[in-house]
């Protein structure tokens, strides 16, 4: 081993210089080479900003601006030369957008939208700045949709789920408002006509009222009552039934899980309507306990009021029911009436402790979505071990989510939102538990002036975290099916198929050329964007690059003995955009390993490459080997018996073996011209090479030797197209080969070929 190499070495096993030619990572500024692409963001088209969209359509709860302004286009510019002008003004603005929004500017789509404009017109010079206005002003009448402009930053996750959530109780709220409603007013309706039948409302006085004072001479009210009151009272509701009626009613109006519009119900409402968002998972626990009685009582009320209305109330059955009516007799269609509870759980204190209660939550089957947001997924090595654990704090909360069986599982990284839209939806479509894992593009402070992390945005660090498998997307859904297949995806992941997601990356050399390879995005591309792990790399002068320093997902494939000769590296990039090797450490190195084992173990889950698929594979190959070895035995061992010699002028005898393929197939091997006696084909010589074409099983392996040799005809069976395209030991080999052993040799043509004795000897065995 060289001395340079040495030293390479020497800083990958132990992390520490032993001379001067390789230098520390933090100050200069170096990126992961694949980030050359995005050194300026905020002026990309990509998924960020999005819009949470308000009004009632729910299947469009949150937008990207590109997506919308996309659509804008479709409708007002014309294709072609003619509407480009307004496809330039439109996109223009749109950066425009995404810049105030990247520069911290808050506040709705519109009022981002006006101060956009105005910055544009403000850079337009009088000539251009008519055309400007009419167009914009066009693409915002077609705008449609109007919210919360949100960026890619640590309050993503929070305000995405947080609107997702709440525009579903927004839609249960109106819901169960309707229902509410109907059942009050019907109720109320049955006590009015309870007390139109009474004897109060029948009185002479009550009826003099009812008619009013022009009427008032016209009438006689005592003998009026006198016949209405005999004719109705008798039908006036029961006593019981009207307190029973009363208390449902009573229910009905002092709820406080929805706010309705009722103006009764607000005021016979004593308290305010229970909140449903909480930080922490015990503050969930304990309301939805506290709330439970509220809930049976206004589930009771609610079927109570059902059967009464539909007079299907029987005293006798029902009674006993409701009086031992409590949280037992709560159906999950029931509980699926009432909000759900959002828990938005972040780092911070008490936040491992309240973690610990996740499982709890998660296996209750209670209606809890859950937000678990990670900040950072490169923590520091713990003192124990001093191992980098990628994405730990998240990836094993998420999987023993999975593992409960019963809760719905999303994990993604805070880029990704816009990408997993449906999924997210998906996890709010139904009452069961739910857990969304997502990394939020933050990071641990750096130690010291770093200089190689601190302008890395958010959404390109999330990217990273979910292209280097850091912080992989999954779904869990336990609603799909009884399956891993129907239930479990990796689909949303880049190049999913891969251990590393492979880009093409192109520089140019010291001779100004341009090369282009392929660049694997591994862990620890991403951990060299995190200031925290500069002094895991070594930036390497070009001098000294050698051929044992080799790319690290090449060297996380080589075995023990072949990685002791070599030294990793990434490539990386400085401002300059000058190319850099950075070799580096084992402790990277090892949390690289790990990070592939946690992502192959869920492309597994996910079904890619599934080991007992591929067990399962191999052994019904060898079972299927096996019983074609044990044919062509049968078949070789089988006698030939000498055929029959027909009389004169009959055809000669057909083996019953060629009865029976004659039924599968009328193709015959092609034969030689017709002789002169009743055009039957002569015998062939047992010196002539033939196929038993008829047999033929198309298995390929004759063609395969010699495709000019052997050919198929137009049933794709074999048959000797041209003998002297090829040599008698091609033959024998394809006889040898020949799966059902149809192929037979007979003798050489050419006495000079090679091995001849060899050959006959072999060729006996299929004569």
């Amino acid at each position: 081993m060289n001395e340079t190499l040495s030293s390479l070495s020497t800083f990958h096993l132990t992390g520490h210089w032993p001379g001067r030619d390789l230098a520390a990572i933090e100050q200069m500024g170096l990126r992961p080479a694949l980030f050359s692409a995005y050194r300026d963001v905020e002026g990309l088209r990509h998924d960020f900003p999005l819009v949470l969209v308000n009004g009632e359509d729910k299947e469009t709860v949150f937008r990207s601006l590109s997506d919308l302004i996309d659509d804008i286009l479709q409708e007002i510019a014309p294709l072609g030369i003619e509407g480009e002008q307004i496809r330039k003004h439109v996109l223009g603005l749109e950066k425009e957008i995404r810049t105030l929004v990247y520069r911290g500017n808050k506040g709705t789509l519109l009022q981002l939208w006006e101060i956009a404009k105005t910055n544009r017109l403000s850079r337009t010079d009088d000539a251009g700045r008519e055309p400007l206005d009419d167009n914009l002003n066009r693409a915002q009448a077609a705008l449609g949709v109007d919210g919360e402009l949100i960026g890619c930053d640590g309050e993503a996750p929070i305000k995405v789920l947080t609107h997702t959530w709440a525009s579903f109780q927004e839609n249960k709220a109106r819901r169960f408002a309707r229902e509410i409603e109907e059942l009050t007013v019907k109720l109320s309706n049955i006590l009015k006509a309870d007390t139109m039948k009474s004897e109060k409302a029948l009185g002479a006085e009550a009826l003099k009222q009812s008619v009013g004072s022009v009427y008032e001479d016209a009438f006689d009210f005592e003998a009026m009552s006198d016949i209405l009151g005999s004719a109705f009272v008798n039908g006036a509701v029961p006593e019981k039934r009207r307190r029973r009626i009363r208390a449902a009613l009573a229910a009905l109006q002092s709820q406080r899980f929805f706010e309705t519009d009722g103006e009764e119900t607000k005021k016979s409402r004593r308290k305010g309507v229970h909140g449903f968002v909480f930080d922490r998972p015990s503050r969930a626990l304990e309301a939805f306990k506290e709330r439970l009685p509220e809930m049976v009582k206004l589930v009771k009320a609610m079927t109570i009021a059902q059967l009464e209305i539909e007079g299907r109330y029987n005293e006798k059955t029902h009674d006993p029911f409701f009086r031992r009516f409590d949280e037992r007799f709560l159906e999950p269609n029931d509980l699926g009436r009432f909000p759900s509870y959002l828990i938005c759980l972040r780092n911070g204190v008490g936040a491992k402790t309240e973690k610990a209660m996740l499982p709890e939550v998660l296996s209750s089957g209670l209606p809890m979505k859950i937000l678990v947001q990670h900040d950072d997924i490169l923590e520091e090595p713990s003192i124990a071990s001093g191992r980098v654990s990628p994405g730990i704090p998240g990836s094993q909360l998420a999987t023993m989510a999975v593992s409960l069986n019963n809760a719905y599982v999303l994990q993604s990284s805070g880029s990704a939102l816009y990408q997993m839209r449906d999924s997210i939806l998906g996890g709010f479509k139904n009452g069961q538990p739910a857990l969304f894992s997502i990394f939020s593009g933050l990071a641990g402070a750096s130690p010291g002036p770093a200089r190689n992390t601190t302008e890395t945005p958010a959404y390109l660090r999330a990217a990273a975290a979910h292209e280097s498998r850091a912080f992989p997307a999954f779904v869990f859904d336990p609603d799909r099916g009884d399956d891993w297949a129907s239930r479990f995806s990796v689909a949303d992941n880049p190049q999913a198929g891969t251990e590393w997601p492979v880009h093409s990356f192109c520089y140019e050399d010291e001779d100004l050329q341009k090369i282009s390879e392929d660049l694997a995005f591994t862990f620890v591309d991403f951990a060299a964007a995190d200031g925290r792990y500069g002094g895991n790399f070594a930036d390497v002068p070009r001098s000294e690059w050698q051929d044992a320093m080799v790319p690290v997902d090449t060297f996380l494939k080589l075995d023990a003995s072949a990685a002791a000769e070599k030294v990793p590296y990434i490539l990386m990039i400085d401002e300059n955009n000058t190319l850099h090797k950075a070799i580096v450490d084992v402790r990277l190195v090892d949390a690289a390993h790990r990070c592939r084992k946690m992502w192959r173990n869920l492309q597994e889950l996910g079904g890619i490459d599934n080991s007992h698929a591929r067990k399962l594979l191999a052994r019904e190959k060898e079972i299927w080997e096996q019983e074609k070895a044990q044919e062509l035995d049968a078949l070789r061992s089988r006698p030939v018996s000498a055929p029959a010699t027909p009389a004169p002028g009959q055809p000669a005898p057909v083996p019953e073996e060629a009865v029976a393929d004659e039924a599968v197939s009328a193709t015959v091997e092609p034969a030689p011209a017709e002789t002169e006696q009743e055009g039957m084909p002569p015998a062939v010589s047992s010196d002539e090479p033939y196929i038993e074409t008829p047999r033929c099983t198309t298995c390929d392996e004759c063609t395969q030797i010699n495709n000019r040799m052997f050919a198929y005809d137009d049933n794709k069976q074999a048959y000797i197209a041209d003998q002297g395209a090829g040599t008698y030991r091609q033959l024998v080999e394809a006889a040898e080969s020949c799966q059902v052993a149809i192929i037979h040799p007979g003798k050489p043509k050419n006495p000079e070929e090679p091995d001849l004795d060899e050959l006959v000897a072999r060729a006996e065995a299929f004569e």
